[in-house]
């Protein structure tokens, strides 16, 4: 999977901002503006992170994180307020929160605290991905094969780092495009079979050794053929 985030934001503003600094960081994004439709996102798929404001319309953060860590999912929680008392600190970390922002703040430190929190999960994987000659540092976002820089785009990247995380295994063209596109998205039936298309280009078409293959009526699987 690559890292795929809800923000649950009410703000119109500052929800769509934070959707685009995380895009353009090449994260996958859905977002929410109220605590009954984030249930509703919670219940559909597994997130990998959600950046939740607090004082929401309809249902408050709080009560959403207090459902989320009922029903057992364990996925990291960045609170947002704009109170920043010591009181509500407390009880959103008490209530299961990973970590706690005030509002206003740095798209920077966001950043930061977003993947630092990521990566205290206990099944965060290593930020170097590799199988063969081929490697993606998470970190930097440089993919290589053979030790040749290969520029990506945003999607190319995200596709390519969730086969990675996943070699071996058969990927549907759902999954795949699961992956890479929020809810919001309606596209061609065909979008993932140009975007591998394109991934072959770029790190298949000047080597010996194929690392993309087509399983035939299944999708698409990433490994080195014995």
């Amino acid at each position: 999977m690559n890292m795929r985030l809800l923000i649950i934001e009410d703000q119109q503003d500052l929800r769509e901002i934070i959707k685009k600094r995380f895009e353009k960081e090449s994260y996958s994004v859905d977002v929410c503006e109220d605590g009954l439709e984030a249930m509703d996102y919670l219940a559909l798929t597994t997130y990998d992170g959600i950046i939740l404001d607090i004082m929401l319309p309809k249902l408050d953060g709080l009560s959403v994180l207090k459902n989320l860590r009922r029903d057992g999912k364990d996925t990291p929680v960045l609170l947002l307020s704009a109170k920043g008392t010591v009181e509500g600190r407390v009880k959103g970390l008490d209530l299961g929160a990973d970590d706690y922002l005030v509002k206003p703040f740095s798209f920077d430190e966001l950043l930061a605290r977003v993947r630092s929190m990521m990566r205290r999960k206990p099944n965060y994987v290593s930020n170097e991905l590799s199988i063969s000659d081929l490697s993606l540092n998470r970190d930097t976002k440089e993919v290589k094969r053979n030790g040749t820089i290969i520029k990506l785009s945003s999607k190319e990247y995200m596709i390519l780092e969730y086969m990675l995380l996943n070699q071996g295994q058969i990927l549907s063209r759902d999954q795949i495009e699961q992956c890479a596109w929020n809810f919001d998205y309606e596209g061609s039936s065909n979008i993932i079979d140009v975007y591998i298309r394109y991934l072959r280009k770029k790190i298949d078409a000047d080597f010996e050794q194929k690392l993309i293959h087509t399983v035939r009526g299944m999708g698409y699987v990433l490994k080195v053929d014995q």
